[in-house]
């Protein structure tokens, strides 16, 4: 690969994704692009790159979709469940009573175990006549394909889930599981890029947007969060993964003082940056 095919790359990945690669990630582009070369009948990553300038958009999704690891586990860090199930959720029962009814945006489902893991928090906590709603979105469809299944190898299902809500919510069908249709219908997917206009999915109480904007860089970040702030309920909850924070980012957000990772809007709006910014495809290059 040479260094204007790599600087290309770079190029095509931030302007797509908002992925930002520094000048020491050309083993990551080697590693996974070279396989998707070889897939599509080209001798490497130079061919790749002609290919990409014809404008080739079929091969440039899947690109930008081979630079994405969707690492995702049940209950992942427990934490932030921890926090739903002990503070958040309970606060936001008493401040709901009369619409009865929780909203919830995953925005980086992955597989679907982030989604499914709220949605089996609603199933047990609900009041009876509440309506839980999650909102489950990601950049690959391929992910989003599995999600929508709802079925998961042993192995899967071993990381993070309890035994009890294995049997509770899921049935065994020959050496799988997939989880029941009571809890599958909670979770609504769909197709999302970040750096684009999401206000048409309306106003959450919670966001779980975890893992997801550690690699773009404060610009992007920060537009994107004034963008959720847009779609978060005045009294709602941002959750971001251990490593992130909105913390000299942006005003959108202030931290919850006793809820590591948790953060709750400002009355002030953010600015956006959204008009200018251009199109693209939201997604980390790791989720770790």
């Amino acid at each position: 690969m040479t260094p204007l095919d790599y600087e290309y790359l770079q190029k095509l990945l931030k302007d797509r994704s908002g992925l930002l690669l520094s000048s020491d990630k050309q083993y990551l582009i080697e590693s996974r692009l070279l396989p998707l070369a070889r897939k599509a009948g080209l001798s490497g990553i130079g061919e790749l790159v002609q290919r990409l300038k014809s404008g080739s958009e079929t091969l440039t999704v899947d690109v930008v979709e081979a630079m994405t690891t969707n690492e995702t586990f049940f209950f992942r860090d427990k934490v932030p469940f921890e926090n739903v199930r002990q503070t958040v959720l309970p606060q936001l029962l008493k401040a709901r009573a009369n619409r009865r009814s929780i909203r919830i945006w995953c925005a980086a489902s992955s597989t679907g175990q982030e989604p499914y893991s709220l949605a089996m928090i609603l199933k047990e906590m609900l009041p009876a006549g509440w309506r839980g709603e999650i909102v489950a979105t990601d950049l690959s469809q391929e992910v989003l394909e599995k999600a929508k299944a709802g079925i998961y190898s042993q192995f899967e299902v071993q990381r993070g889930l309890p035994i009890q809500m294995l049997v509770q919510h899921f049935k065994q069908v020959g050496d799988v599981w997939q989880i029941n249709p009571d809890i599958r219908g909670m979770v609504r997917y769909q197709q999302t890029n970040l750096l684009h206009d999401f206000s048409h999915f309306g106003v959450f109480d919670i966001i779980f947007c975890r893992n997801v904007l550690i690699y773009f860089d404060q610009t992007t970040k920060a537009d994107v969060f004034a963008r959720m702030q847009r779609v978060t309920e005045p009294d709602g909850y941002l959750f971001l993964g251990a490593a992130e924070t909105v913390v000299g980012l942006t005003e959108a957000y202030r931290a919850m003082p006793d809820l590591r990772g948790v953060y709750t809007p400002n009355a002030v709006r953010a600015p956006s940056l959204a008009p200018i910014m251009g199109a693209g495809l939201m997604k980390a290059v790791a989720r770790s």
